[in-house]
């Protein structure tokens, strides 16, 4: 389980109650952290901060050899949308408990993945598409429409992130923007998309089988944010009627079927 804290511990209860044996990974500085001591076998990858520990994908498929484990469940954040990493297990002969490499890295350039959703005749915010310079991209907001939203392509978790409400607004934006998402995701490249004010964020939660079976798990309200990031999420949402909610259902297994 290459986690830790609460989502490691769901996952290690998980496969207890499946027969499975565990082994979980720690920095140091969770020598004695719950996830440790709940899993069959234990290592240390490396130091407290998390890029010398849990983002090292490499020592998290050296311990994963060394143990003669056959899956690795990434949980979320750290490597979990790493399409490096889950190639890097693929490569290793180790199963990845998440999408394929290839999935993962379409899915996390977010222009491609709207791509995906137009040609299924999915409704997509209006915006722009991800090889845009400044100027071009001063030229897309006149066409979408005031105000808009700067979004990194390769980002996540609510960073790169940055609203304009006029031409001059835009101009200072992005700037900031390519270093922010230079700085998070090591990649500037960034695009637009007409800003919806007051909107829900409704996400809906998709299982996949290695057939092409593609089931939803119902959505979930993610809209009580701070800074683009999620505070509270609750499920069902109370937002939706039945009509609204079967056709995102619907439109999110369609995308899920579509990119395997």
């Amino acid at each position: 389980v290459a986690n830790r804290g609460e989502i490691a511990v769901r996952v290690l209860r998980t496969c207890r109650e499946l027969g499975l044996p565990t082994v979980a990974v720690f920095s140091e500085a969770d020598r004695e952290a719950p996830h440790v001591r709940y899993a069959d076998e234990a290592y240390c990858i490396g130091p407290p901060p998390a890029s010398e520990s849990y983002l090292r994908g490499d020592r998290i498929v050296a311990v994963a050899q060394e143990s003669g484990a056959r899956l690795v469940h990434p949980g979320y954040g750290f490597l979990a949308e790493a399409a490096a990493f889950a190639q890097d297990c693929v490569d290793a002969g180790l199963a990845f408990v998440g999408p394929g490499p290839d999935t993962m890295a379409l899915l996390g350039d977010k222009p491609a993945a709207r791509g995906v959703a137009r040609e299924l005749g999915i409704p997509v915010v209006a915006g722009s598409e991800a090889t845009l310079d400044d100027a071009r991209l001063l030229e897309a907001a006149e066409r979408i429409g005031y105000p808009v939203m700067l979004k990194a392509v390769s980002g996540g978790g609510g960073l790169g992130i940055r609203a304009a409400y006029s031409r001059d607004g835009l101009e200072a934006a992005i700037p900031r923007a390519r270093q922010e998402a230079q700085a998070a995701f090591g990649e500037a490249q960034v695009f637009l998309e007409r800003l919806v004010e007051d909107a829900r964020h409704i996400e809906v939660q998709l299982l996949g089988d290695t057939r092409g079976h593609v089931i939803h798990l119902g959505e979930r309200e993610c809209s009580i944010q701070r800074r683009h990031q999620k505070l509270i999420e609750e499920a069902p949402s109370r937002a939706l009627d039945e009509d609204l909610r079967h056709r995102i259902h619907r439109a999110a297994v369609r995308i899920g079927e579509a990119v395997g």
